[in-house]
Protein backbone atom coordinates (compact mmCIF):
# COMPACT_ATOMS: atom_id res chain seq x y z
CA UNK A 1 0.00 0.00 0.00
CA UNK A 2 0.95 3.60 -0.47
CA UNK A 3 2.49 5.03 2.63
CA UNK A 4 1.83 8.74 2.34
CA UNK A 5 -0.27 11.09 4.40
CA UNK A 6 -0.55 13.57 1.54
CA UNK A 7 -1.51 11.35 -1.38
CA UNK A 8 -3.17 7.96 -1.51
CA UNK A 9 -3.27 5.98 -4.72
CA UNK A 10 -5.22 2.77 -4.88
CA UNK A 11 -2.93 0.00 -6.04
CA UNK A 12 -5.55 -1.68 -8.14
CA UNK A 13 -5.59 -3.46 -11.45
CA UNK A 14 -5.75 -1.32 -14.53
CA UNK A 15 -8.04 -3.28 -16.82
CA UNK A 16 -10.43 -0.39 -16.83
CA UNK A 17 -14.13 -0.33 -17.31
CA UNK A 18 -14.34 3.11 -15.78
CA UNK A 19 -12.43 5.48 -13.55
CA UNK A 20 -13.88 7.37 -10.64
CA UNK A 21 -12.59 10.02 -8.28
CA UNK A 22 -13.18 9.88 -4.56
CA UNK A 23 -12.14 12.15 -1.75
CA UNK A 24 -10.41 10.59 1.21
CA UNK A 25 -11.89 11.44 4.59
CA UNK A 26 -8.63 12.84 5.93
CA UNK A 27 -7.41 14.90 2.98
CA UNK A 28 -8.72 16.70 -0.05
CA UNK A 29 -6.68 15.03 -2.76
CA UNK A 30 -8.42 12.68 -5.22
CA UNK A 31 -8.04 8.94 -4.95
CA UNK A 32 -8.16 7.25 -8.33
CA UNK A 33 -9.35 3.70 -8.34
CA UNK A 34 -10.17 1.39 -11.14
CA UNK A 35 -12.36 -1.65 -11.43
CA UNK A 36 -11.25 -4.48 -13.71
CA UNK A 37 -12.90 -7.59 -15.06
CA UNK A 38 -10.33 -10.36 -14.71
CA UNK A 39 -12.26 -12.45 -17.21
CA UNK A 40 -11.28 -9.89 -19.84
CA UNK A 41 -7.75 -9.52 -18.62
CA UNK A 42 -6.07 -12.66 -17.22
CA UNK A 43 -3.02 -10.64 -16.20
CA UNK A 44 -4.99 -8.71 -13.62
CA UNK A 45 -7.33 -9.40 -10.73
CA UNK A 46 -9.58 -7.53 -8.32
CA UNK A 47 -7.73 -8.79 -5.23
CA UNK A 48 -5.71 -5.59 -4.99
CA UNK A 49 -8.88 -3.51 -4.88
CA UNK A 50 -10.42 -5.67 -2.16
CA UNK A 51 -7.23 -5.39 -0.10
CA UNK A 52 -7.10 -1.63 -0.68
CA UNK A 53 -10.71 -1.17 0.31
CA UNK A 54 -10.18 -3.13 3.51
CA UNK A 55 -7.00 -1.25 4.39
CA UNK A 56 -8.45 2.24 4.05
CA UNK A 57 -11.79 1.41 5.60
CA UNK A 58 -10.85 3.49 8.59
CA UNK A 59 -9.00 6.78 8.25
CA UNK A 60 -7.91 6.44 11.87
CA UNK A 61 -6.26 3.09 11.15
CA UNK A 62 -4.62 4.67 8.12
CA UNK A 63 -3.17 7.48 10.22
CA UNK A 64 -1.91 4.98 12.78
CA UNK A 65 -0.23 2.86 10.12
CA UNK A 66 1.48 5.95 8.64
CA UNK A 67 2.58 7.28 12.01
CA UNK A 68 4.14 3.98 13.11
CA UNK A 69 5.90 3.15 9.83
CA UNK A 70 9.57 2.23 10.30
CA UNK A 71 12.20 4.49 8.82
CA UNK A 72 14.40 3.21 6.01
CA UNK A 73 17.61 1.52 7.11
CA UNK A 74 20.99 1.99 5.42
CA UNK A 75 21.99 -1.14 3.51
CA UNK A 76 24.70 -2.82 5.56
CA UNK A 77 24.60 -6.46 4.49
CA UNK A 78 24.28 -6.69 0.71
CA UNK A 79 24.54 -10.48 0.65
CA UNK A 80 21.54 -10.86 2.92
CA UNK A 81 19.35 -8.77 0.60
CA UNK A 82 20.70 -10.44 -2.55
CA UNK A 83 20.10 -13.92 -1.18
CA UNK A 84 16.55 -13.06 -0.07
CA UNK A 85 15.18 -12.45 -3.59
CA UNK A 86 15.23 -14.06 -7.02
CA UNK A 87 14.71 -10.97 -9.16
CA UNK A 88 15.98 -7.41 -9.16
CA UNK A 89 13.98 -4.77 -10.99
CA UNK A 90 16.06 -1.70 -11.75
CA UNK A 91 14.90 1.73 -12.74
CA UNK A 92 17.22 3.16 -15.41
CA UNK A 93 17.50 6.96 -15.18
CA UNK A 94 19.40 7.81 -12.01
CA UNK A 95 20.17 4.16 -11.23
CA UNK A 96 21.93 2.71 -14.29
CA UNK A 97 22.72 5.95 -16.08
CA UNK A 98 22.29 9.71 -15.92
CA UNK A 99 21.53 11.18 -19.32
CA UNK A 100 24.00 9.38 -21.60
CA UNK A 101 26.57 8.66 -18.87
CA UNK A 102 26.83 5.27 -17.17
CA UNK A 103 26.91 5.43 -13.37
CA UNK A 104 30.14 4.11 -11.88
CA UNK A 105 30.30 0.41 -11.02
CA UNK A 106 27.12 -0.63 -12.81
CA UNK A 107 28.62 -3.24 -15.20
CA UNK A 108 30.46 -5.07 -12.40
CA UNK A 109 27.37 -5.04 -10.19
CA UNK A 110 25.11 -6.49 -12.87
CA UNK A 111 27.70 -9.15 -13.72
CA UNK A 112 27.92 -10.16 -10.05
CA UNK A 113 24.13 -10.48 -9.73
CA UNK A 114 23.87 -12.54 -12.92
CA UNK A 115 26.69 -14.80 -11.68
CA UNK A 116 24.62 -15.43 -8.56
CA UNK A 117 21.71 -16.55 -10.74
CA UNK A 118 19.52 -13.48 -10.25
CA UNK A 119 17.02 -12.42 -12.88
CA UNK A 120 17.48 -8.77 -13.85
CA UNK A 121 14.71 -6.60 -15.27
CA UNK A 122 15.01 -2.96 -16.28
CA UNK A 123 11.91 -0.78 -15.98
CA UNK A 124 11.75 2.85 -17.04
CA UNK A 125 8.99 5.44 -17.15
CA UNK A 126 10.75 7.12 -20.07
CA UNK A 127 8.58 6.52 -23.14
CA UNK A 128 10.79 8.19 -25.74
CA UNK A 129 12.30 4.87 -26.82
CA UNK A 130 10.94 1.43 -27.62
CA UNK A 131 12.34 -1.69 -25.99
CA UNK A 132 14.51 -2.29 -29.05
CA UNK A 133 15.81 1.27 -28.95
CA UNK A 134 16.59 0.95 -25.24
CA UNK A 135 18.48 -2.24 -26.04
CA UNK A 136 20.72 -0.19 -28.32
CA UNK A 137 21.29 2.37 -25.56
CA UNK A 138 22.36 -0.37 -23.15
CA UNK A 139 24.70 -1.71 -25.84
CA UNK A 140 26.18 1.75 -26.47
CA UNK A 141 26.94 2.01 -22.75
CA UNK A 142 28.68 -1.38 -22.83
CA UNK A 143 25.90 -3.37 -21.15
CA UNK A 144 24.49 -6.62 -22.50
CA UNK A 145 20.73 -6.61 -21.93
CA UNK A 146 18.09 -8.49 -23.92
CA UNK A 147 15.01 -6.65 -25.18
CA UNK A 148 12.86 -9.10 -23.15
CA UNK A 149 14.50 -7.77 -19.98
CA UNK A 150 13.49 -4.17 -20.74
CA UNK A 151 10.09 -2.74 -19.87
CA UNK A 152 9.62 0.89 -20.87
CA UNK A 153 6.36 2.74 -20.36
CA UNK A 154 6.09 2.95 -24.16
CA UNK A 155 5.75 -0.85 -24.21
CA UNK A 156 3.36 -0.72 -21.24
CA UNK A 157 0.95 1.39 -23.31
CA UNK A 158 0.74 -1.27 -26.03
CA UNK A 159 0.55 -4.08 -23.47
CA UNK A 160 -2.27 -2.35 -21.64
CA UNK A 161 -4.29 -1.79 -24.82
CA UNK A 162 -3.87 -5.48 -25.63
CA UNK A 163 -4.99 -6.45 -22.12
CA UNK A 164 -8.32 -4.63 -22.54
CA UNK A 165 -8.88 -5.80 -26.13
CA UNK A 166 -8.71 -2.26 -27.48
CA UNK A 167 -10.42 -2.37 -30.90
CA UNK A 168 -8.02 -2.53 -33.83
CA UNK A 169 -10.36 -0.33 -35.88
CA UNK A 170 -9.90 2.51 -33.40
CA UNK A 171 -6.95 4.91 -33.48
CA UNK A 172 -4.60 6.17 -30.78
CA UNK A 173 -3.67 9.84 -30.68
CA UNK A 174 -0.12 10.13 -29.37
CA UNK A 175 1.31 13.10 -27.52
CA UNK A 176 4.81 11.72 -27.18
CA UNK A 177 7.83 10.56 -29.08
CA UNK A 178 8.99 7.74 -31.33
CA UNK A 179 9.11 5.00 -28.68
CA UNK A 180 5.34 4.96 -28.24
CA UNK A 181 4.75 4.91 -31.99
CA UNK A 182 7.07 1.96 -32.52
CA UNK A 183 5.48 -0.11 -29.75
CA UNK A 184 1.96 0.64 -31.02
CA UNK A 185 3.01 -0.34 -34.54
CA UNK A 186 4.50 -3.62 -33.31
CA UNK A 187 1.24 -4.36 -31.49
CA UNK A 188 -0.79 -3.66 -34.63
CA UNK A 189 -2.53 -0.46 -33.52
CA UNK A 190 -3.29 2.54 -35.72
CA UNK A 191 -2.00 5.86 -34.46
CA UNK A 192 -1.97 9.52 -35.35
CA UNK A 193 0.01 12.40 -33.90
CA UNK A 194 3.44 11.98 -32.37
CA UNK A 195 6.49 14.06 -33.34
CA UNK A 196 5.07 15.06 -36.73
CA UNK A 197 2.45 17.20 -34.96
CA UNK A 198 5.24 19.12 -33.26
CA UNK A 199 5.46 21.61 -36.11
CA UNK A 200 1.74 22.21 -36.47
CA UNK A 201 0.22 25.52 -35.44
CA UNK A 202 -3.30 26.79 -34.96
CA UNK A 203 -4.21 30.02 -36.74
CA UNK A 204 -6.91 31.47 -34.57
CA UNK A 205 -9.42 33.63 -36.43
CA UNK A 206 -13.11 34.39 -35.97
CA UNK A 207 -15.29 31.33 -36.36
CA UNK A 208 -12.35 28.88 -36.58
CA UNK A 209 -13.29 25.32 -35.64
CA UNK A 210 -10.54 22.73 -35.20
CA UNK A 211 -11.41 19.32 -36.60
CA UNK A 212 -10.37 16.03 -35.01
CA UNK A 213 -10.62 12.32 -35.90
CA UNK A 214 -13.80 10.74 -34.54
CA UNK A 215 -12.13 7.30 -34.73
CA UNK A 216 -9.61 8.11 -32.00
CA UNK A 217 -10.45 5.82 -29.09
CA UNK A 218 -7.49 6.62 -26.84
CA UNK A 219 -5.19 9.56 -26.21
CA UNK A 220 -1.75 8.58 -24.91
CA UNK A 221 0.42 11.24 -23.28
CA UNK A 222 4.11 10.70 -22.61
CA UNK A 223 7.25 12.79 -22.41
CA UNK A 224 7.33 15.02 -25.49
CA UNK A 225 10.05 17.48 -26.44
CA UNK A 226 7.83 18.63 -29.32
CA UNK A 227 4.87 19.48 -27.10
CA UNK A 228 2.73 22.38 -28.31
CA UNK A 229 -0.72 23.95 -28.16
CA UNK A 230 -1.92 22.06 -31.26
CA UNK A 231 -1.38 18.75 -29.46
CA UNK A 232 -3.09 19.95 -26.30
CA UNK A 233 -6.17 21.08 -28.22
CA UNK A 234 -6.32 17.98 -30.43
CA UNK A 235 -5.99 15.61 -27.49
CA UNK A 236 -8.54 17.61 -25.50
CA UNK A 237 -11.10 17.40 -28.30
CA UNK A 238 -10.67 13.63 -28.62
CA UNK A 239 -11.02 13.02 -24.88
CA UNK A 240 -13.96 15.35 -24.39
CA UNK A 241 -15.92 14.71 -27.58
CA UNK A 242 -15.22 11.11 -28.66
CA UNK A 243 -17.52 8.78 -26.68
CA UNK A 244 -15.55 6.38 -24.46
CA UNK A 245 -12.16 7.82 -25.44
CA UNK A 246 -9.47 6.68 -22.99
CA UNK A 247 -6.97 9.09 -21.42
CA UNK A 248 -3.72 7.18 -20.81
CA UNK A 249 -0.48 8.54 -19.35
CA UNK A 250 2.85 6.76 -19.53
CA UNK A 251 3.83 8.43 -16.24
CA UNK A 252 3.42 11.56 -14.16
CA UNK A 253 7.09 12.13 -13.33
CA UNK A 254 7.75 15.74 -12.35
CA UNK A 255 11.35 15.72 -13.58
CA UNK A 256 13.64 13.59 -15.72
CA UNK A 257 17.36 13.29 -16.53
CA UNK A 258 17.91 14.44 -20.10
CA UNK A 259 21.49 15.28 -19.20
CA UNK A 260 23.66 14.60 -16.17
CA UNK A 261 24.01 18.35 -15.50
CA UNK A 262 20.54 19.11 -14.13
CA UNK A 263 16.95 17.93 -13.82
CA UNK A 264 14.49 18.69 -16.61
CA UNK A 265 10.70 18.97 -16.63
CA UNK A 266 9.27 15.45 -16.93
CA UNK A 267 6.32 13.77 -18.59
CA UNK A 268 4.05 14.83 -15.75
CA UNK A 269 4.14 18.40 -17.07
CA UNK A 270 2.64 17.28 -20.41
CA UNK A 271 0.04 15.10 -18.68
CA UNK A 272 -0.86 17.98 -16.39
CA UNK A 273 -1.79 20.18 -19.34
CA UNK A 274 -4.38 17.62 -20.52
CA UNK A 275 -5.66 17.10 -16.98
CA UNK A 276 -6.29 20.82 -16.79
CA UNK A 277 -8.03 21.09 -20.15
CA UNK A 278 -10.16 17.94 -19.89
CA UNK A 279 -10.80 17.95 -16.13
CA UNK A 280 -10.17 14.22 -16.20
CA UNK A 281 -7.56 12.09 -14.47
CA UNK A 282 -5.52 9.74 -16.68
CA UNK A 283 -4.99 6.04 -16.34
CA UNK A 284 -1.25 5.70 -15.64
CA UNK A 285 0.46 2.57 -16.99
CA UNK A 286 3.96 3.41 -15.78
CA UNK A 287 5.29 3.48 -12.23
CA UNK A 288 3.88 3.60 -9.57
CA UNK A 289 0.87 1.89 -11.19
CA UNK A 290 1.05 -1.86 -10.60
CA UNK A 291 0.26 -2.73 -14.22
CA UNK A 292 3.90 -3.32 -15.22
CA UNK A 293 4.54 -5.26 -12.00
CA UNK A 294 1.54 -7.50 -12.65
CA UNK A 295 2.64 -7.99 -16.24
CA UNK A 296 6.20 -8.89 -15.24
CA UNK A 297 5.07 -11.31 -12.55
CA UNK A 298 2.81 -13.06 -15.03
CA UNK A 299 5.31 -13.02 -17.91
CA UNK A 300 8.19 -14.53 -15.93
CA UNK A 301 6.23 -16.44 -13.31
CA UNK A 302 7.79 -14.34 -10.55
CA UNK A 303 6.49 -14.25 -6.99
CA UNK A 304 6.35 -10.58 -6.01
CA UNK A 305 7.73 -11.37 -2.56
CA UNK A 306 10.87 -12.58 -4.35
CA UNK A 307 11.46 -9.24 -6.08
CA UNK A 308 13.55 -6.26 -4.99
CA UNK A 309 12.72 -2.97 -6.67
CA UNK A 310 15.73 -0.65 -6.95
CA UNK A 311 15.15 2.99 -7.83
CA UNK A 312 16.02 6.61 -7.18
CA UNK A 313 12.53 8.08 -6.82
CA UNK A 314 10.32 7.69 -3.78
CA UNK A 315 6.99 8.54 -5.41
CA UNK A 316 7.44 6.29 -8.44
CA UNK A 317 10.09 3.57 -7.99
CA UNK A 318 9.72 2.88 -4.27
CA UNK A 319 5.96 3.28 -4.36
CA UNK A 320 5.86 0.94 -7.37
CA UNK A 321 7.67 -1.73 -5.36
CA UNK A 322 5.54 -1.21 -2.27
CA UNK A 323 2.30 -1.31 -4.27
CA UNK A 324 3.49 -4.61 -5.73
CA UNK A 325 4.44 -6.15 -2.39
CA UNK A 326 8.18 -6.21 -3.13
CA UNK A 327 11.29 -5.38 -1.15
CA UNK A 328 12.55 -1.89 -1.96
CA UNK A 329 16.00 -0.30 -2.17
CA UNK A 330 16.46 3.43 -2.75
CA UNK A 331 19.70 4.60 -4.33
CA UNK A 332 20.86 8.19 -3.84
CA UNK A 333 22.51 8.42 -7.27
CA UNK A 334 19.51 10.09 -8.90
CA UNK A 335 16.64 12.35 -7.88
CA UNK A 336 16.29 11.65 -4.14
CA UNK A 337 18.81 12.98 -1.64
CA UNK A 338 19.36 11.75 1.92
CA UNK A 339 17.85 14.93 3.45
CA UNK A 340 14.71 14.42 1.37
CA UNK A 341 14.48 10.76 2.43
CA UNK A 342 14.91 11.64 6.10
CA UNK A 343 12.68 14.70 6.05
CA UNK A 344 9.72 14.59 8.48
CA UNK A 345 7.55 15.53 5.50
CA UNK A 346 8.47 12.35 3.61
CA UNK A 347 6.21 9.41 4.40
CA UNK A 348 7.36 7.01 1.67
CA UNK A 349 10.07 4.88 3.24
CA UNK A 350 11.96 2.12 1.37
CA UNK A 351 13.17 -0.97 3.19
CA UNK A 352 16.79 0.07 2.60
CA UNK A 353 18.80 2.86 1.05
CA UNK A 354 22.36 3.18 -0.25
CA UNK A 355 24.42 5.56 -2.38
CA UNK A 356 24.49 3.58 -5.65
CA UNK A 357 23.99 0.01 -6.82
CA UNK A 358 27.73 -0.67 -6.91
CA UNK A 359 27.55 -0.55 -3.10
CA UNK A 360 26.45 -4.17 -3.53
CA UNK A 361 30.10 -4.87 -4.30
CA UNK A 362 31.76 -2.81 -1.55
CA UNK A 363 29.31 -3.90 1.15
CA UNK A 364 29.74 -7.48 0.05
CA UNK A 365 33.51 -7.13 0.32
CA UNK A 366 33.20 -5.46 3.72
CA UNK A 367 31.03 -8.30 4.99
CA UNK A 368 33.68 -10.82 3.95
Amino acid sequence: MLRSSSTIVAATSVGVCHTQRLLCSHNTLPINYRFSHSSRNPLLSNSAFVKWKRNIGSSNNNRFRMATQALAQPLQNADELIDSVETFIFDCDGVIWKGDSLIEGVPETLDMLRAKGKRLVFVTNNSTKSRKQYGKKFETLGLTVNAEEIFASSFAVAAYLKSIDFPKDKKVYVIGEDGILKELELAGYQYVGGPEDGGKKIELKPGFLMEHDDDVGAVVVGFDRYFNYYKVQYGTLCIRENPGCLFIATNRDAVTHLTDAQEWAGGGSMVGALVGSTQREPLVVGKPSTFMMDYLANEFGISKSQICMVGDRLDTDILFGQNGGCKTLLVLSGVTTLPVLQSPNNTIQPDFYTNKISDFLSLKAAAV
